[in-house]
């Protein structure tokens, strides 16, 4: 074969093995530590297996989602969409503009209340009302008020408003007052009434790390029904409180991942992959634990696990 023809046949096999695109990506990171966890698992995903390149951009919701309609790739994707708590964003990008795609699989956040797997088991405690039994809430009387302590959310958490209707229409006031305080309060106070033997009650919700750090159960309550369940919040009434009524088990959330449409066209192995992805409320429980409660880096977290969990990452990848 001449020098010439030797050249052109490896200049078309060039081409022709070469990537027809550079798969590239920018990842949302909102400031939850599920969301930072996913971010990254996705991440280690398209750097170790689809050989891109990955930029992390912090931002809310409101931000990551502008810049998905956007299309320009200043943030390509949200790890963590909340649904229906995000439902304003996707009926306007996703339903109206028809600039962002949501993925197809989800996994279930769940939000209920928790006590010790021991304190339940030694009184007999599975569902919500047995707080307001008088000799339960006797056991969670660490200040001597007369009542039981229920942590039901930090400060300025819509969540925590919930919880505390719900505790007045549960009829449990007599019964349990309704704390709030910092996340990290309720963690304290957690290892501690299990080290002492005490009663303990708080609001709970998975994903999330409490799951990995201790032995808790969540509470049975009544099953969600939208006709029982009618939330006015401190921003858009003063009365909130009064005109509020809560009787019932929040819906269980779906909770999955969204891109901008223009990455199909920019990193479409990407985008692929993101059609496939799927993780489980555990999955997200445990890398979570591992970051907030260990303390690790999320990076390194999120490709140990990629490493370890060949078999499912190859299915994400249509492999």
């Amino acid at each position: 074969m001449s020098l010439k023809k030797t050249l052109l046949t490896a200049t078309l096999l060039s081409a022709i093995s070469a990537p027809a695109f550079a798969e590239d990506v920018k990842i949302g990171v909102p400031t939850w530590t599920g969301a930072q966890a996913i971010a990254n698992i996705l991440g280690a995903v398209v750097e170790m297996r689809i050989g891109g390149t990955v930029e992390y951009v912090p931002g809310n919701n409101a931000t990551i989602f502008q810049a998905m309609d956007q299309g320009k790739g200043d943030i390509d994707v949200h790890p963590d969409v909340w649904l229906p708590n995000q439902e304003s964003f996707t009926k306007e990008y996703v339903d109206g503009k028809g600039t962002v795609t949501l993925a197809p699989n989800s996994y279930a956040g769940n939000q209920g209340f928790c006590v010790s797997k021991d304190f339940a088991a030694a009184n007999n405690i599975t569902d919500i009302a047995d707080l307001g039994r008088p000799d339960v809430a006797a056991l969670m009387d660490s200040d001597g008020n007369g009542k039981g302590e229920m942590w039901i959310g930090a400060p300025g958490w819509a969540s925590a408003n919930v919880n505390e209707v719900k505790v007045r229409d549960y009829g449990l006031l007599d019964f349990i007052e309704p704390i709030r305080a910092e996340e990290s309060v309720k963690t304290a106070r957690i290892k501690d009434s299990i080290a002492k033997g005490e009663g303990y009650a708080f609001y709970c919700y998975e994903p999330h790390a409490v799951w990995y750090m201790f032995d808790v159960v969540m509470l049975s309550e009544p099953t969600f029904d939208p006709m029982k369940y009618t939330m006015i919040q401190p921003s858009d009434d003063a009365d909130w409180y009064e005109k509020s009524s809560v009787s019932t088990k929040d819906d269980l959330k779906k909770v999955q991942i969204a891109y901008s449409n223009s990455l199909a066209d920019r990193s479409p192995a990407i985008a692929e992959f993101f059609e496939r992805f799927s993780l489980t409320a555990d999955d997200v429980s445990s890398f979570a634990y591992e970051i907030s409660g260990k303390g690790r880096d999320p990076a390194e977290v999120a490709r140990e696990w990629v490493e370890a969990n060949t078999d499912r990452v190859d299915g994400w990848l249509g492999l």
